[in-house]
């Protein structure tokens, strides 16, 4: 069931999001990826006929992602598996035969990769006439090697305004910011939404004017919930004239390895998006904390968020200035003070500390800011190193995180939802759990 609106319409993967949207449905989408083409589009198939309004995703290989088209190609050649789809190296006529039948305004179909070098793929997925991707210069780089932020502001600048430059009648470039997103977890709201904020406004310098900007859930609903607004307030500030929507992510972090616990979880991330207005949901499976996925369990995912979205109301706006807000407006007007465009107000950002994601190991980040999780499990900054923030971070003093306090965070999420018990509500979330 893939149906947003019948009659006469805009084409185009944000154009089908609005008319989701504007109908009162939430549009799910996995992370899928396969190398074998047939597998490719079966599960593409799968995701059009889930009880659920979808659209399709390529995910592609980690050889593909970092360049390395060699080493793909090869694979390819001698039968090895990917993680992913090779779009580069499968080819026009694959990648039309994948699609073909299955792909149309009414199930558009994003390209994801995760690349700090994303060029190539981009002419690829323009050559087989495809108009979604997703990433960034900040969050395609810090959290996935060594590229230097530079070369890859450079590296997407090019390729944003090569996606632009793709506009024509019946089809508007459209292309997801990765940032809100960084590193999955322990990271908090305010810098999430500011990235995801700043690679949008990226983006648009670069002549997109199709854009959906990020936002991972992460272990608290009401802050969640202000991150959301927070990040709705600076899209509109930021990039005037454009059509764009809000993409929640499930959680990132350690999954949990139970199935009540793994659909419990998601089924808040459906219900965050839903009550925070967003229009499009990112799920993950039952299987996340063991394997990758198979194709049914992404169905099942999809029809489970589905389900949750359609018993769930829109909830009332948060506070309008609210911590998360106001942390995440002083990080974006610092960078945007700091060049004339936002690739060098990032550059010149992290270059002096006042962007610095915590317990990221990448030689452009400064690694002096810190996180941890407060009693009512609340992401707050421990440290905020060089940030603007100092009178913004709540009360106290900066505070040492141990590796045991550490550990027990990055796992808080398993644990608790993995610990449930039927009339037990976790403490990240204030509406009633559904069937999972």
């Amino acid at each position: 069931m893939n149906d947003a609106g019948s009659g006469a319409h805009d084409a185009g993967f944000g154009a089908f999001v609005r008319r989701a949207h504007g109908a009162g449905r939430l549009v799910v989408q996995p992370r899928m990826g396969m190398s074998d083409p047939a597998v490719m589009r079966a599960g593409l198939l799968a995701t059009r006929r889930a009880r659920a309004t979808t659209v399709g995703t390529l995910t592609l290989d980690s050889y593909t992602r970092v360049g390395d088209l060699e080493s793909a190609e090869l694979a390819l050649l001698e039968g090895v598996a990917l993680n992913g789809y090779p779009i580069v190296s499968h080819g026009l006529d694959t990648t039309h035969g994948i699609l073909d039948g299955i792909r149309d305004d009414d199930f558009p179909v994003q390209v994801r990769h995760g690349s700090a070098v994303p060029e190539d793929i981009f002419k690829a997925l323009m050559a087989a006439g495809l108009d979604a991707s997703e990433g960034g210069p900040v969050s395609y780089c810090l959290p996935y090697g060594r590229t230097p932020l530079a070369r890859s502001v450079a590296n997407w600048a090019r390729s944003s305004a090569l996606f632009a430059s793709g506009r024509r009648p019946g089809l508007e470039p459209h292309l997801e910011t990765f940032g809100g997103c960084m590193l999955g977890q322990l990271c908090p709201p305010s810098l999430l939404v500011a990235i995801s904020a700043l690679e949008a406004r990226f983006f648009y310098e670069y002549g997109l004017r199709s854009i959906s900007v990020s936002y991972a859930q992460q272990t608290h609903r009401a802050q969640d919930e202000e991150a959301v607004a927070a990040l709705r307030r600076l899209c509109a500030e930021l990039i005037p004239g454009a059509q764009w929507h809000v993409v929640v992510y499930a959680y990132m972090g350690l999954y949990p390895q139970t199935p009540a616990g793994t659909f419990a979880l998601l089924g808040q991330a459906a219900e965050l998006a839903v009550t925070t207005g967003a229009e499009r949901l990112i799920v993950k499976t039952v299987s996340e904390s063991l394997r990758i996925p198979t194709i049914e369990e992404n169905v099942s995912a999809l029809e489970h968020a589905s389900a949750v979205a359609e018993g769930t109301s829109r909830g009332p706006e948060p506070a309008a200035d609210s911590e998360t807000y106001a942390e995440a407006s002083a990080l974006v007007e610092a960078v945007l003070n700091l060049g004339s465009d936002v690739g060098q107000g990032l550059l010149t950002a992290f270059g002096r500390g006042y962007l610095d994601v915590p317990y990221c190991l990448h030689p452009d980040n400064a690694g002096l800011s810190r996180s941890y999780l407060d009693d009512e499990g609340r992401l707050r900054w421990a440290t905020t190193g060089k940030m603007p923030l100092p009178r913004l971070a709540g009360p106290g003093t900066a505070r040492a995180v141990s590796s045991t306090e550490l550990l027990s965070s990055l796992s808080y999420i398993r644990r608790t939802f993995d610990s449930e018990r039927p009339g037990i509500r976790p403490p990240t979330s204030g509406s009633p759990a559904r069937g999972a």
